[in-house]
């Protein structure tokens, strides 16, 4: 009975810088849906009805914030007060979750979400609603070991993660980057964690990306170089870079080449009417957001990304070259994860602090020319995330003690519906 009732999980994804949280949510949210279970996602994410939202899977909407730095939150559309939109948050939340009744509470990233928006319904589970499995899944990198260790330890995240969840993801390969140890996770925590390896991404077919190529007047003969900053909001010195590299007095675009620049959303509009500007002169292709990334990436030969979690996966789960310029304000993430991806021999990358058009153009024509050590190497890239994920929640049901009257009553409210 219990594997013909599908299972109810609750994700959080806050959401308040970038598209990252919300696309590694929905990637894990696709591949849960088969265990079988009902999604529900509450998300800060102004574009999540844009992307492709599989059956079984819904969302609720919270009102959104928007990142200044990495304590201060300002309302993204609302004309309230700060300390009024997150108080309206962390009460839907609550709610939600009270309705719904998960059996798996799946918190993205922040531990005590945003501002600590999720405590009072972590605590709220774990004395009313024992039953639910409160899950706290972490990208394979954080921040800088010392940066990580003091925020941890000055919010009492230390705490959190051993009384308020149950089991610690980490989407990432301990071989590559040892979370436990970097962070000074203590043992009683440690035992909690689950290193995942990444989560792959979908692979689109030939037919797909010969639509994508069509779609953007891609030739059969031209080779196309992808420019890709996620959401875009602090991607303007990069895609500036690679259009300064691709300079007529700096040799121009090699023949039978193209570029797309996609500046993201969150792209200021004088940043994007500049970026647009210049890709028009130079004959770029200039998107602010594409739902289908994927088939962007399947039509390159080439990406130049900064290295976010996402772009990263679904770079590598097409086997593309790449190239990453990544940032280091507010958060070292994307240079450390580029330095431990290139060291491994997965991609080549430039620290932004020797950020050049002429280093650049180099790196990118290597790439164009010479990309077959970097494909044959991702062919071993860790992508058992999802199938591990899939496992931990299959094994986290065998042992859970629900009682026959428990499941009866499931099973008839189920079927009273």
């Amino acid at each position: 009975m219990s594997d013909s009732v599908p299972y109810k999980i609750l994700m959080y994804s806050h959401d308040t810088y970038g598209l990252g949280h919300i696309r590694r949510t929905l990637a894990i949210a696709r591949s849960l849906r088969k265990s079988p279970a009902n999604i529900l996602i509450l998300t800060g994410s102004h574009l999540v009805g844009r992307f492709d939202i599989a059956k079984r899977v819904d969302f609720v909407r919270i009102p959104g914030m928007i990142k200044v730095t990495n304590e201060q939150y300002l309302p993204q559309s609302m004309r309230l007060e700060a300390t009024e939109v997150l108080e309206i948050r962390k009460s839907l939340i609550l709610a939600t979750a009270m309705a719904f009744k998960p059996d798996y509470f799946i918190v993205d990233k922040a531990p005590l979400g945003l501002k600590r928006e999720v405590v009072d319904t972590l605590q709220w589970l774990k004395e009313e609603f024992p039953h639910c499995q409160s899950i706290l899944g972490l990208r394979d990198i954080m921040d800088s070991a010392e940066s990580t260790i003091e925020d941890w330890t000055g919010k009492d995240i230390y705490e959190a993660m051993a009384q308020l969840y149950g089991e610690i993801w980490v989407y990432g390969q301990r071989e590559f980057y040892d979370a436990i140890s970097e962070y000074r996770i203590p043992p009683h925590v440690a035992a909690k964690v689950h290193f995942t390896g990444y989560i792959p991404r979908h692979v689109p077919s030939p037919d797909e990306i010969r639509a994508t190529r069509k779609d953007l007047g891609i030739r059969e003969d031209d080779r196309l170089i992808l420019v890709t900053t996620g959401g875009g909001g602090d991607g303007h010195p990069v895609v500036d870079t690679v259009l300064a590299a691709f300079d007529p007095a700096e040799g121009g675009v090699p023949a039978h080449t193209r570029v797309a620049v996609v500046t993201g959303p969150f792209m200021s509009r004088k940043h994007y009417r500049e970026v647009a500007r210049k890709c028009k002169a130079l004959g770029f292709i200039c998107l602010k957001f594409h739902r289908f990334v994927e088939g962007l990436i399947g039509a390159s030969q080439v990406v130049v990304s900064m290295g976010g979690y996402n772009t990263v996966c679904e770079i590598i789960s097409q086997k593309k070259p790449f190239l990453i310029v990544p940032r280091t304000v507010p958060r070292e993430e994307q240079l450390i994860r580029a330095q431990v991806l290139c060291s491994q021999g997965f991609c080549d990358y430039i620290d932004p602090r020797e950020l050049n058009p002429r280093i650049l153009r180099q790196k990118l024509l290597l790439l164009l020319d010479n990309g077959t050590y970097y494909r044959r190497k991702m062919e071993s890239f860790p992508f058992t995330a999802l199938n591990i994920i899939r496992k931990r929640i299959l094994e986290n049901k065998k042992n859970r003690n629900e009682t026959p009257a428990h499941l009866l009553d499931r099973y008839f409210h189920m079927n009273a519906k």
